[in-house]
């Protein structure tokens, strides 16, 4: 087995690497706190494939590179947030009031 540098697979490094960072500008940018570590990674991997398909989808011209990539991750991580956050804010207002007690 060859442990070398040179044939190791950077993909998933590098996919983890905008992940993370694609996770943490999006929810910074949206005001929160960021889902931690490996949920930024993976609110950034799931939006960076949505943003990447979008682009596609949309036909809309990109740039090549790094700033291309980290672009469209953001943009696919912001609208992933932007629909987590609405989901969770409709099964708070669809849970019944709490009655509250009163001191004596």
């Amino acid at each position: 087995m060859d442990w070398s540098l040179g044939t190791f697979d950077w993909s998933l490094v590098a996919t983890i690497f905008f992940g993370a960072m694609s996770g943490y500008v999006a929810s910074r940018i949206l005001g929160g706190e960021g889902f931690g570590f490996f949920g930024n990674i993976v609110v950034g991997v799931i939006g960076g494939y949505l943003g990447s398909w979008l682009v596609k989808v949309a036909k809309v011209p990109m740039m090549d590179g790094f700033f291309g990539n980290l672009i469209s991750s953001v943009g696919g991580a912001l609208i992933l947030i932007f629909f987590i956050e609405l989901i969770k804010y409709m099964q708070r207002s669809n849970q019944p009031a709490r009655k509250t007690r009163t001191r004596k």
